[in-house]
């Protein structure tokens, strides 16, 4: 009998680069794949569902996972609600025999790299600082001190690229998309 056993991918990248787009196209064209949920301490949005949206948890459940090595990251999001990726759902649906994707900040990568070492770590980058400055602006979410502070955020993060298996430049969705298909696709065969 085979042993079917997934691996775990890593997609991280800085504000504005196209990481959610892209996945959202990778996981269109390989169904297969399992994006990762991450617990939150914060209460459920309208419309957001316990289990698809987030895990949602109490503030003592938290602490729990993180007390017995339940989460494979987790942080403190504007010093007030925890966020973090649960290691059960993920071990689970890798020994089911799937590949899964977890999409997450430079300091959750760095943590998924000391809990899951033989997970692939993917970094999306922009094709130039202008481009990342413009596609920030053009979104028209943040207003112009955010986005002073994500580009703070992001410069770091293009510092820390060298850290990753590989670096995807996302100069357009489709060939972003293609390159990451591609990973996965080699990366599962070995």
């Amino acid at each position: 009998m085979t042993d079917f056993h997934g691996k775990a991918f890593v997609v991280c990248g800085p504000t504005a680069v196209g990481k959610g787009t892209v996945l959202k196209e990778v996981l269109a064209k390989d169904p297969s794949l399992w994006y990762s949920v991450s617990a939150t301490t914060r209460a459920p949005r309208p419309g957001e569902i316990d289990g698809t949206h987030y895990y949602f948890v109490t503030p003592e459940e938290f602490d729990e996972l993180v007390t017995n090595d339940g989460m494979l990251e987790w942080a403190i999001v504007h010093k007030v609600h925890r966020y973090g990726t649960p290691r059960k759902p993920v071990e689970e649906a890798m020994a089911r025999g799937q590949h899964v994707i977890l999409e997450l900040d430079l300091d959750g990568a760095r943590q998924v790299r000391k809990a899951m070492p033989e997970a692939q770590q993917i970094f999306i980058a922009p094709p130039s600082w202008e481009e990342l400055e413009h596609r920030l602006k053009g979104r028209g979410t943040e207003g112009a001190e955010e986005q002073e502070r994500r580009l703070a955020t992001a410069r770091t993060e293009l510092a820390a690229q060298d850290e990753f298996d590989y670096v995807i430049i996302n100069d357009t969705v489709a060939n972003a998309t293609e390159a990451l298909l591609q990973i996965l696709s080699q990366s599962a065969v070995k």
